[in-house]
């Protein structure tokens, strides 16, 4: 099989990877026409159509990354597609959420008041396919803009707040596309050509920088990143957790985190400045963001949050520029996708059985759903960085990528030690945070109410515990497979020694926790604590659910965080909402010129002439 698939042409492989787009967007268009009775059956066929779009990419995945050469094709002449180790190695994964998710939604999706689900998520595959595939600015545009009005789509609109929240998505995403297109249309002025491959400016003038930023604006948009992140967490509670675990927590970063390498690492070269205004978003970024998780009650809402934060760490990899901060930075993007996908899944999961949504309602479910906690304990380990599943093996490359960078000269170079430090940080509150989404959620006493929840369907829980196994896989064999054949043909090569060892770590860890076992068991422990219990100072009480919610409260109880907390509530930093209160107040101000009395309507005229005549004189 191995040995016809390296058979397989530069030309087949584009026609395959043409259908797949084709297939997908095509299938999509036509299970509009199924009447939405017949969800199982839609289900059964995007999943199929998905699986097979799957295996049209197969010769580019297993391809020999040291036998494949990068090429474009000018199939016309705004029809310019590139394949190369960083696209491929993004189809593969869309590809695997895809089949994932997509088999999670048979079940979960039922009574879901979304029509068309698997229309809009089948033309998202497609078009997400296309969009890591061009490499004409303007068809990667067409695909990009698209990608927002399924965002829009496949939140669930039955009542005033989610449709408030599908509206701001799509404004959102709509805004930062427009931005987009300033920076697209500079690009081309300068270069005279619209293909990605071709474009490398110096970020040295004032119109290359605006391109850059008018560029930057869409990808830090589309991945989550500050100060255009608001739109995540209230997709994240809002939408069906199928949805969410396939866009803002996946799809989404794979697709802004790809673009981004395509911009700082390819078409422009940045200088000093722009790197360390990129470091300071990515820090900003990660601490903003698991802040705000820490004090959240919604667990879809505190899932929404880490998405964000994590975005901060591969922009921190990427902004680095060195070999192993691009291959961290990406290898993050990937391990998130991983790790958040499950999270959502697992959420939608305890969701679907309890229907609740607020940790403070929840309680003991570890029994009643093994499987989910086990795989949404792997989850949580791993994206706070934990030993040695994926999270931490992403997270430990950025940090040495992070000291290396100090030994160079440049004002970010002086500023590594703040970068390390917020950045281990970030990780640290992610843990605490996590520690009240396990704890609540699963730990303690079940709550009567709940007595009769049960596991979910195979069909459920196969993709949640098939991504646990990603993560434990992709971080214990992180040093010697995955980041040798998935992404350091994308970086370049670099050597592991002196930055740690996969293997070694893991023996290191099961060493501790077999260790750990025999001693309890020689100890034969069989006293049990008679006296009172606390947490954080607080007393734990037998009728109570795990008290790690209300511990959590302590951290808007301190004066400066308060306020704070106080603002971010009120959506003082929200961007949106911000600029909402612009535009009304604008309007306003502007509808008091409208008189109805022509005299000052002819002196406003006459006032913008002579204005537009200074100018070009």
């Amino acid at each position: 099989m191995k040995e016809f698939i390296d058979l397989i042409s530069h030309d087949a492989v584009l026609a395959n990877l043409e259908l797949a787009v084709l297939i997908t967007v095509i299938a999509g268009i036509i299970l509009l026409l199924i009447p939405e009775k017949a969800y199982i059956i839609k289900g059964i066929l995007a999943l199929a159509v998905a699986v097979i779009a799957g295996m049209l990419t197969l010769g580019i995945y297993t391809t020999d990354p040291q036998k494949f050469v990068p090429e474009v094709w000018n199939i016309g002449r705004y029809l310019s597609l590139r394949i190369d180790n960083l696209s491929r190695m993004v189809l593969m994964f869309i590809s695997l959420f895809s089949v994932l998710i997509l088999l999670y939604s048979i079940v979960y999706i039922k009574g879901k008041k979304i029509r068309n689900y698997y229309s809009w998520i089948l033309i998202t595959i497609g078009c997400s396919f296309g969009a890591v595939m061009a490499d004409n600015l303007l068809l990667f545009l067409v695909f990009w803009g698209t990608l927002g009005i399924t965002l829009y789509k496949l939140i669930q609109g039955s009542d005033e707040e989610s449709s408030a929240t599908a509206k701001k998505t799509l404004i959102m995403i709509g805004a930062s596309d427009s931005i987009m297109i300033i920076g697209i249309a500079i690009v081309w002025k300068i270069t005279g050509t619209l293909n990605m491959s071709e474009i490398s400016l110096s970020t040295g003038n004032a119109l290359t920088v605006t391109a850059f930023l008018a560029l930057l604006a869409g990808s830090f948009t589309k991945a989550g990143a500050f100060p255009f992140h608001t739109w995540v967490p209230d997709y994240a509670k809002d939408a069906p957790a199928s949805s969410s675990a396939f866009l803002p927590a996946s799809l989404d970063k794979l697709l802004g985190i790809y673009f981004l390498a395509r911009i700082f690492n390819e078409m422009f070269i940045p200088g000093e400045w722009i790197t360390l205004f990129l470091l300071l978003i990515a820090v900003i970024t990660i601490i903003t963001a698991v802040m705000m998780a820490l004090v959240q009650h919604n667990y879809k809402q505190l899932l929404g949050y880490h998405a964000v934060s994590q975005v901060g760490y591969m922009i921190l990899g990427l902004s680095l520029g060195s070999v192993i901060g691009i291959a961290a930075g990406l290898f993050h993007m990937v391990n998130n996708a991983i790790y958040k996908s499950g999270l959502f899944l697992s959420a939608g999961s305890i969701e679907h059985r309890t229907g609740k949504c607020e940790i403070d309602d929840l309680g003991g479910l570890s029994k009643a759903m093994p499987v989910t906690f086990i795989a949404a304990l792997v989850f949580a380990m791993s994206i706070s960085g934990i030993p040695p599943l994926n999270g931490f093996a992403s997270k430990w490359m950025i940090y040495q990528a992070i000291i290396d960078f100090g030994g160079e000269a440049g004002i970010a170079n002086k500023l590594w030690i703040l970068w390390l430090g917020l950045a281990v940080l970030g990780s640290a509150l992610t843990l605490a945070s996590f520690i009240k989404f396990i704890g609540g959620i699963f730990l303690s006493r079940r709550r009567p109410e709940l007595s009769d929840v049960k596991e979910v369907p195979w069909s459920m829980w196969i993709p949640v515990a098939l991504l646990a196994l990603f993560c434990v896989f992709t971080g214990v064999f992180a040093t010697n497979q995955v980041v040798p054949k998935l992404f350091m043909p994308v970086s370049g090569e670099f050597e592991f020694s002196g930055y740690w060892n996969s293997g070694l770590v893991s023996v290191l860890v099961l060493v501790s926790i077999a260790t750990g076992i025999i001693i309890y068991l020689a100890s034969n422990i069989k006293r049990f604590r008679t006296s009172d219990s606390f947490i954080g100072g607080e007393k734990l009480h037998d009728l109570a659910g795990y008290p790690t919610p209300e511990f959590y409260k302590t951290f808007t109880e301190f004066k400066f965080l308060s306020a704070v907390y106080r603002k971010a509530r009120e959506k003082w930093f929200d961007l949106y909402n911000i600029s909402k209160e612009i535009v009304l107040w604008s309007s306003h101000r502007l509808s008091l010129a409208h008189t109805g009395v022509l005299s000052g309507y002819v002196i406003w005229i006459f006032a913008g002439l002579i204005i537009m005549l200074l100018i070009m004189i």
